[in-house]
């Protein structure tokens, strides 16, 4: 099998059940900042080296995998139920669980953190704003498409465990950088 199959080569693309949409359509911008969400969360696993951190990102990463499933899959038509994807409403849970887990070892905040310190917290802060893009492009879609409320939760849990992550590896090494009014 080819990796190229010249049937986007005219600005479409297929949906899960074989709606050809333009590749400007909301839907693909959804889905498609949630693979860029994914790449960027394997890189950051590249640069982690506590087991427990990447176990917890590649769940993630095959979270993230799930929700572009759901988001690329036809909801206009009924018969794409056979399909049977849906998000696992579960993973909220996983992901609140882990956030209040690091949190407990962070001091309070006293200011505005500024995204950079380590390469993995900036790497952190990078997958925390491309959360909050990938929330800002499913929010759209769900204005005109069906789109699992639990999706919307996840992917704001998401960006918020990004941002405790990215602390606990500047905590780690002394490198979290506040906001100082110049």
């Amino acid at each position: 099998m080819k990796v190229y199959t010249k049937t986007g080569d005219k600005g479409q693309t297929s949906l899960i059940g074989g709606t050809r949409i333009n590749k400007n359509d909301v839907r693909l911008e959804a889905y498609g900042t949630i693979d860029e969400l994914n790449s960027f969360v394997g890189l950051l696993v590249s640069e982690v080296t506590e087991e427990e951190h990447k176990k917890f990102l590649l769940s993630i990463q095959n979270s993230l995998f799930d929700m572009g499933s759901c988001l690329a899959l036809d909801t206009t038509k009924p018969e794409t139920e056979k399909y049977g994807i849906s998000f696992d409403k579960t993973e909220i849970s996983k992901i609140e669980s882990e956030i209040d887990r690091l949190s407990e070892n962070l001091p309070p905040l006293k200011s505005f953190v500024i995204p950079g310190g380590t390469k993995a917290a900036a790497l952190a802060h990078v997958c925390r704003t491309v959360s909050r893009r990938a929330e800002r492009c499913i929010y759209t879609m769900s204005e005109h498409y069906q789109v699992e409320s639990e999706i919307l939760i996840y992917v704001n849990r998401l960006s918020d465990y990004f941002f405790v992550l990215s602390r606990c590896f500047n905590k780690e090494r002394g490198t979290e950088i506040f906001y100082t009014k110049l």
